[in-house]
């Protein structure tokens, strides 16, 4: 059962759920990694998800699927960079509910990474629409609904990233996830969980989760993309959002208090180009039996260790929170 219809039972009937992977994701120290007076630990969301993809954005498409079945849609119209992993995830896990995916596809720089994952995308089924940039996106919108809907249903129209009030729910069951594992001593309770941040329903999930669960714990977002707005106010609304989303459906709790900072000063030139730093991450943490990813995760992990040698933690315990899922 998820930890969100235990917590509240009302929302076993009014909010379902779809398991697509198994939990809880393993937690483990990163001693070599550490540099500053506090611990360093990971989360590896990389081997949620049971099907063609995993990682963070399975999290949401448990939450979300059930929503496009329970509306009738036949296809999920979203939105990503050339090498989306949100993309691929919804086209596969979507594929296996016989829900059919298409994607608006804008620019990103384009490496062995990118060229990978288009090849997955092509493979998966979905329907790619290579849009080029956010402004002809929003342009060829009213298009992109006519081409996609089916009589007269429209397409299940999802943002970037699955990062909806309804998707953003994965990363609030995520943070009770994490409370369970600290209550049952797998790890110290973190002070701080740093995660990459492309579109903000995660980020925003485990500060509203985390504030519900009771952990005092911050949430650092290291932003990864100039294309949406991801400051701490827009995350605060997105996850106000999914609050307001939880007490429609039945929940009774007290309005939580959000712990979050979100950064940029990681990003470098644009989303998706590597960074000096990037670079070094990805080199000192596959000596740690972890690959991260250069487009997020190696920009989120730089931005701890630089943060953790300057002594930005002090001594609270700190966890990675791994969202790259490759199969």
């Amino acid at each position: 059962m998820p930890y969100l219809h235990d917590w509240s039972p009302a929302l076993r009937r009014s909010l379902p759920h779809l398991r697509l992977g198994s939990g809880p994701t393993p937690v483990r120290r990163l001693a070599g990694l550490e540099s500053g007076a506090g611990e360093i630990w990971l989360k590896d969301e990389s081997g949620f998800g049971e099907g063609g993809w995993g990682g963070n954005k399975v999290r949401k498409l448990e939450w979300l699927l059930p929503d496009v079945k329970r509306r009738g849609r036949k296809t999920i119209l979203t939105f990503g960079g050339l090498g989306t992993n949100w993309g691929l995830a919804t086209a596969l896990y979507g594929r296996e509910q016989g829900i059919h995916t298409a994607l608006a596809l804008i620019d990103q720089p384009r490496d062995a990474h990118v060229e990978a994952q288009l090849k997955r995308l092509e493979d998966s089924g979905a329907t790619l629409h290579f849009t080029r940039t956010k402004n002809r996106t929003i342009a060829l919108a009213p298009w992109l609904i006519a081409r996609h809907s089916s009589g007269l249903r429209p397409p299940y129209i999802l943002p970037s990233g699955g990062s909806s009030p309804l998707g953003s729910l994965g990363y609030v069951e995520t943070a009770f996830e994490i409370a369970a594992q600290v209550e049952a001593g797998d790890l110290p309770a973190p002070g701080i969980v740093v995660v990459p941040t492309g579109s903000g329903g995660t980020a925003a999930g485990l500060a509203l989760g985390f504030g519900l669960a009771g952990l005092p714990t911050r949430v650092i977002g290291v932003i990864v993309t100039e294309h949406l707005r991801l400051d701490d106010r827009a995350i605060a609304r997105l996850a106000g959002k999914s609050a307001a989303l939880l007490r429609k459906r039945g929940a009774s709790f007290r309005e939580p208090e959000l712990n979050l900072e979100m950064t940029i000063d990681w990003m470098g030139e644009t989303y998706g180009a590597p960074t000096p730093e990037s670079e070094r991450a990805i080199e000192l943490t596959r000596a740690e039996g972890l690959e991260l990813d250069p487009v997020y995760t190696a920009k989120a992990m730089a931005a701890l260790l630089d943060k953790s040698r300057a002594g930005d933690f002090d001594a609270r315990p700190v966890l990675f929170l791994n969202t790259n899922g490759p199969r």
